[in-house]
Formats: structure tokens, C-alpha cells, sequence
């Protein structure tokens, strides 16, 4: 027992030798060799690759550069005669040598880097899948676009040449072609291409047409009634992004004829499946909300309690969604159901008066566009004084002093001259000090 008791404790004598020598290793300082460093950023290049002047750059900090506009190299000032950037395998391979050597000072290893898809390549993959699609041969385009997903999932660098590539387009006219083929039969691969939309946005114009032509919506409407989660949101993150970039009501028009769609909406909203989810599907139903069609499509969101549900994320909700709730809010009140329902639901004015000016620019100017239409399109007086009670009256005065757009102020001006009518039948207004918060009966 004796050696026992011996033997660990010169155990730990010996470790803490060690723990002292590598303290005393971590307080030195280690510098980066110069021609290991990058000259822009003069940290320690993980990807070098050289210009046509001879100069090594780290790849990130070059594209960088020449990204924005520059065609000089940084370090020579000269012209340069060609964007090429050549690996310089042989500074990596000392730098990952160093690496390894310098190990017991915390520095790690960097990976060797692949090599970026060039748009020769990224062309080849696209007409591959043009000719896959015209064949309506779904396995073939579904290895393609497995493989435009993986090489984008090696950098950013890859994912932004597939998109300024028009790789979006492509993907857009094959899901057009097989959704209008038989969306059961190459649902995997449908189900693959939406994922991939998700990041290709802006699409321009003819993948717009392709994405909002009444195959793809009654495609992407389908997936939203679905039971995978993941679908659900590329689904809804997909139209948001359709409808935001569309110039016209040509896609939210048609969404309105599809049966269904709202019940799908709102499922999203009333059972989460994210934050990213959630305000994509605010942001769909605001824009359907906006189309002159859409008066049959707000009933049924009132009748599947909407309203209530918008207020309720008011409570607590995050800026963004609020923002979003909000949007939706003054929508949905474009409408006579809309506006009784709101009116009827005592949270409706304190949350509004709330959210003004604690949300965003975006966030008071519909918090003031609903209260505007609940006070003067109502043939009742509650929603003015109750209003009032909340303390709007003050509230719109501040975001006036505080600066608002045009309509905003136009909006707030008459609202203020409405509520001051009114408020000399309430009890707790005071000619010094303004309105007191007083409770009142309804």
C-alpha cells in the first residue's frame, strides 16, 4: 500500500512538471513568419494562392479585393493582367509543417483546402440537368443536383458562383417540368430541388415565371401539407422569397386559387416548426393578404382565428416576428371581419400602443395603419376611446416629434384630431399633464 501511495504521488509530481513547462511554453510569444502571413490581412493564410505579379495572398482576402473593383495588386500597385489565382501548394504545405510543429502552442493544423469550382464547371453540371430534364429523367437530375448541394457545401465561394452562374433558373424550369410530370413519382427529387432554391434567390425573371407558373405553386402547396418538417420549410422560405421578388400579384393571385393553402399558413404558425419558418409564413400571408382577391382568403383566417393568434405572438415575441405580426395585423384589417375581430379582442389596442416606436420604423408604421383603420373605419366609438385609455394620444405625439414618413404623419394628424373629439368624455384627461391612465369601464 505503502508503494502504492508512492508511486502516485510521483505520478503527480512528474504532471505537474509538465503542466508547468507548458504554462511556461503558452507565455512565450510566437510570431507568424512573414511569408506566412497574408499581406492584407497579416494573419496566417490558410488558402495561398498567388496573382500573375508573383505576390501571395490568402484566397478569401484576394477575391475580396478584386471583388471590390480593385484590379491592382495590393502589394506592387501594378495592373493586373489577369484575376487568375494559382495555389501556391508549396507556402501550404510549409505552413501546415509549421502548423504541426508549433503544435504545443495551441496552434491547429489548417485543413488543405479544396480547390473552388470554376463556371466552366458549374455550366457543364447545368447542362447536364437541362438535358436530364428534357429526358424527364428524374435519377440522372437527382445525382446532379445532389452534386451542385455538396459542392456549395464546401465553401461560400462555390455557392456563390452556382448562383451567378443562373443555376436557379435551371432548377427552376426542372421543377416546373417534373411537378407538372407527377409530383408523387419524383417527389424525392422535387423535395432536393426546393432545398436547393432556397439560397439560389434572386432567380430573375424567367425563374420566376418557372417558379409561379400553376404546376410549381400547386407543387410547393403540396409539400407544405406534408409531414416532413424540413419540406415544409423549404416550401414556405420559398414563397416568401417568390412573392418578395415579384413585381405584380401574379403569384399571390394564384396561390389564393389554390385550395387549401391558408389551413397549410396557418398550420405553420400555430404549431412551430422554427423562427425561420414562422416569420416566412407571416410574410406569405401578408403578401397574399395585399391582393384585391384576397377578401374569401382573409375571411377564412378569421374563422380559423388568425387574429388571435397574430395578437398572441405580439405578447412576447422577438422584433423580427413582431415586426412581421404586425404586417399582418394591418393586412388582415383591410377587411370589415378583420377589423371586428380585432376590435373585439381586448388585447388589440394595448399591444399596438405598445409596439410603436419598440419594434422597428417598419413595425410603428403598421402599428399606426391598423389603429388608424380599427378607429375610423368602425362604426363604433370603443376602439377611440379605448385608445385613448391606453395613452395612443401621447404615444403618436412622440412619434411625431421623433420623425415618420409622410403617409405615417398624415395617418397620425388625423387620428389625433379623431381622438380629440373624444376626449372631453373621458375622465381622466388633465389640461396640464395630459392623459392620466385610468381604468375604464367598457
Amino acid at each position: 500500500m505503502i508503494f502504492s501511495w508512492r508511486h502516485k504521488r510521483a505520478n503527480r509530481r512528474g504532471q505537474a512538471r509538465k503542466n508547468e513547462a507548458l504554462e511556461g511554453n503558452c507565455d512565450l510569444e510566437l510570431t507568424i513568419p512573414r511569408h506566412f502571413q497574408c499581406p492584407i490581412s497579416l494573419d496566417l493564410m490558410k488558402d495561398p494562392v498567388t496573382l500573375s505579379t508573383g505576390i501571395t495572398y490568402d484566397r478569401e482576402n484576394i477575391e475580396r479585393w478584386i471583388e471590390a473593383g480593385n484590379q491592382t495588386c495590393p502589394v506592387t500597385n501594378q495592373a493586373l493582367k489577369s484575376f487568375d489565382q494559382i495555389p501556391n501548394h508549396s507556402i501550404r504545405r510549409m505552413i501546415q509543417d509549421w502548423c504541426v510543429d508549433n503544435k504545443s502552442y495551441g496552434v491547429e493544423r489548417i485543413p488543405t483546402p479544396r480547390i473552388p469550382i470554376t463556371p466552366y464547371e458549374v455550366s457543364e453540371i447545368s447542362s447536364k440537368i437541362v438535358a436530364a430534364t428534357t429526358r424527364k429523367d428524374g435519377n440522372k437530375c437527382q445525382e446532379l443536383v445532389g452534386k451542385i448541394r455538396n459542392l456549395a457545401k464546401e465553401s461560400e465561394r462555390n455557392k456563390k458562383r452556382v448562383v451567378e452562374n443562373g443555376v436557379g433558373y435551371v432548377l427552376s424550369s426542372s421543377f416546373e417540368t417534373f411537378a407538372g410530370d407527377s409530383m408523387e413519382k419524383h417527389e424525392v427529387l422535387l423535395k432536393e430541388i426546393l432545398s436547393a432554391l432556397t439560397w439560389m434567390f434572386p432567380l430573375g425573371i424567367e425563374g420566376q415565371s418557372k417558379l409561379g407558373s400553376s404546376a410549381s405553386l400547386r407543387c410547393i402547396a403540396w409539400f407544405l401539407h406534408g409531414e416532413d418538417l424540413s419540406t415544409r420549410q423549404h416550401a414556405v422560405i420559398v414563397l416568401k422569397e417568390l412573392l418578395a421578388n415579384s413585381l405584380d400579384h401574379q403569384i399571390s393571385d394564384g396561390l389564393i386559387e389554390i385550395e387549401g393553402i391558408s389551413e397549410a399558413l396557418f398550420k405553420i404558425l400555430e404549431v412551430p416548426i422554427g423562427p425561420t419558418a414562422t416569420k416566412a409564413s407571416l410574410m406569405v400571408t401578408y403578401y397574399m393578404l395585399q391582393s384585391e382577391k384576397s377578401e374569401k382568403l382573409a375571411s377564412r383566417f378569421v374563422e380559423m382565428g388568425l387574429v388571435s393568434l397574430v395578437l398572441e405572438m405580439l405578447v412576447d415575441g422577438e422584433k423580427r416576428t413582431s415586426e412581421k405580426a404586425l404586417g399582418v395585423l394591418e393586412a388582415i384589417c383591410n377587411w370589415e371581419e378583420g377589423r371586428e375581430k380585432a376590435c373585439s379582442n381586448a388585447l388589440t389596442m394595448p399591444l399596438l400602443v405598445k409596439k410603436i416606436l419598440r419594434v422597428s420604423e417598419m413595425g410603428t408604421e403598421f402599428a399606426v395603419s391598423t389603429l388608424s383603420k380599427l378607429c375610423k373605419e368602425v362604426e363604433d366609438e370603443n376602439p377611440v376611446i379605448e385608445a385613448l385609455e391606453v395613452g395612443a394620444f401621447q404615444k403618436l405625439l412622440v412619434v411625431l416629434q421623433v420623425g415618420c414618413g409622410e403617409n405615417t404623419k398624415e395617418k397620425i394628424t388625423e387620428l389625433l384630431k379623431l381622438m380629440n373629439l373624444y376626449k372631453n368624455r373621458l375622465d381622466c384627461f388633465d389640461s396640464l399633464s395630459g392623459f392620466k391612465y385610468i381604468q375604464r369601464p367598457y
